[in-house]
């Protein structure tokens, strides 16, 4: 990633690969606070200007739509990894 590039931009990068990888399953692991870490696997079904929508799988057939922000994948809030091979989409890190 190139260092210089100003936020916005990257925000845009991440909701074009993102719009990309629509209709395809993903893992997401997502840093609720209070040390609550939430992990599912599902369907990455609509992508928006300011956020994308997951369908989890849950217990017994049942599906749970969560959506988040990509603001938050940028700063590592949430993290997005392809469900097959569980390699992270996005490697943003933070800096000090």
């Amino acid at each position: 990633m190139d260092i210089d590039m100003p936020s916005v931009n990257r925000v845009d990068e991440i909701r074009d690969k993102l719009k990309t990888l629509e209709g395809q399953r993903i893992k997401i692991r997502a840093n609720m606070g209070r040390s609550r870490i939430v992990e599912g696997t599902g369907t990455l079904v609509q992508v928006h200007p300011s956020l994308f929508v997951v369908e989890i799988e849950e217990r017994r057939g049942r599906k749970n739509r969560q959506s988040y922000q990509y603001v938050d994948v940028l700063t590592g809030g949430v993290e997005v990894f392809d469900a097959d091979t569980g390699e992270r989409l996005f490697d943003y890190v933070a800096e000090e």
